[in-house]
C-alpha cells in the first residue's frame, strides 16, 4: 500500500489504474459502495486501485467561512481508507491553483498528465473543477475524448432505526451528529462515530462523586450535541498506537458544560469507564465511539441528585451494550 502526498510522487502510480476521487469525509456507507466497485473493476482488469482524497476540504481553501465540520481528521481517514484502498492512496493537498482549474484543464493538465487512469469511479453527485462546474456527465464527455471510462455508482440508501430510508451523505451525517442522533449516524457510517484526541486534565469532580472520568481536549471534529451517551473508549500512549490497535472499554460519555456546578464552564468531553478505573492518563490519547444517546443534559438541584442519575445512566448503558452483537460495533 502506497500513500502519496506530493505531486512529484504521482509517477509511482501505474498507468491504466482504476481511480476514485473525493473528499470522503466520514468514509461512510456510500463511500464504501464506491470503493467496492472500484476494487472489483481493478481486480477484473488487473489494474492498480487508486483512491485520491483532499486535505483540507476544498471549501476550506476557497471559502474558509463556509468550511464544513470535519468527521474524520486525516490520520483517522487514512486508517479507514486502508480497509478499502488495496494499492494506493493519494492525499491531494489543496491549493488555489489546482482548485481553480477548469474541469477540462483538471483532467488534461492534472489527471491525464500525472495519473492517466483507465477507469474513474464516482458517485452521482461528484463535482470537480473551478466552481464545481464539472459533474459526472462532464467527466463522461471528457473520458470519451481522453480515453478513460467513467463508472457512476448509484446513491446508497440505508434504513434508520426509525424505519426511515435515507440517502447517505457526509452532510447528513454531520446533521445527525449535531442533533445528537448518534445511532442514526452509526447506521450511515456502518460503524459508530469516533472522536479522537489527547486526554487532558479535568476538574476532578467526577472522581469526587465516585465516577472518575477521562477528559478529552476539544478535537478538530464535529462534536455530537450536548448530552449523555453510551459507547466504547479506547486508550493508547499516542495517536498512532490508538489508530493501529487499542483496548476497547465500555463507557458512558458526557458532553456538556457541568451546569450543576455553576453557569460558567467550558464544554467538557468526558468518558467514564464502566468496568475499570484508570489512573491519570494526561498526555495519552483516547478514542470515543458513540453507540447511542441516553439523555439530554440538564442542571441538577444537588450533587446527590446528580449521583443518582449517573447511577441510572451507567445501568442503562450496560443494558444497551450487553444487547449489542459484536458485529453491531465493528460495522
Amino acid at each position: 500500500m502506497k500513500v502519496l502526498t506530493t505531486l512529484s510522487e504521482l509517477g509511482q502510480v501505474r498507468e491504466g489504474s482504476v481511480l476514485t476521487i473525493g473528499n470522503f469525509d466520514g468514509v461512510h456507507a456510500g463511500h464504501r459502495e464506491i470503493f467496492q466497485t472500484a476494487r472489483k473493476l481493478a481486480q477484473d482488469r488487473r489494474a492498480e486501485m487508486v483512491v485520491m482524497t483532499f486535505e483540507p476540504h476544498p471549501v476550506a481553501v476557497l471559502h474558509p467561512e463556509k468550511a464544513p465540520g470535519v468527521l474524520t481528521p486525516l490520520p483517522l481517514k487514512l486508517r479507514l481508507l486502508r480497509r478499502y484502498a488495496d494499492d494506493c492512496i493519494i492525499v491531494l493537498r489543496d491549493d488555489q491553483g489546482l482548485l481553480n482549474l477548469a474541469p477540462e484543464d483538471f483532467v488534461d493538465k492534472f489527471l491525464m498528465a500525472s495519473i492517466a487512469p483507465r477507469v474513474i469511479v464516482e458517485g452521482d453527485d461528484f463535482h470537480f473543477g473551478a466552481r464545481r462546474a464539472g459533474d459526472v456527465e462532464t467527466l463522461r464527455e471528457l473520458g470519451a475524448r481522453k480515453g478513460f471510462e467513467v463508472v457512476v455508482v448509484p446513491p446508497k440508501q440505508v434504513e434508520l432505526p426509525t424505519g426511515q430510508m435515507l440517502r447517505v451523505s457526509s452532510t447528513m451525517v454531520r446533521y445527525m451528529l449535531e442533533g445528537g442522533h448518534v445511532a442514526e449516524a452509526a447506521t450511515a457510517l456502518s460503524r459508530p462515530y469516533r472522536l479522537i484526541g489527547p486526554i487532558v486534565s479535568g476538574w476532578g469532580r467526577g472522581r469526587k462523586l465516585g465516577f472518575p472520568t477521562l477528559n478529552m481536549g476539544k478535537p478538530d471534529q464535529i462534536i455530537p450535541a450536548e448530552g449523555v451517551y453510551v459507547g466504547y473508549a479506547e486508550l493508547a500512549e499516542d495517536q498512532e498506537t490508538l489508530l493501529a490497535q487499542a483496548e476497547c472499554l465500555p463507557a458512558v460519555f458526557s458532553i456538556g458544560e457541568a451546569r450543576t456546578f455553576g453557569d460558567q464552564h467550558p464544554l467538557l468531553i468526558e468518558a467514564h469507564l464502566l468496568d475499570r478505573t484508570v489512573p491519570s492518563m494526561e498526555g495519552h490519547w483516547m478514542a470515543m465511539d458513540f453507540v447511542r444517546h441516553l439523555r439530554h443534559q440538564h442542571k441538577f438541584g444537588s450533587s446527590e441528585a446528580l449521583v443518582k442519575q449517573i447511577e441510572k445512566d451507567c445501568q442503562q448503558a450496560r443494558a444497551v451494550l450487553n444487547g449489542l452483537k459484536q458485529g453491531d460495533r465493528d460495522g
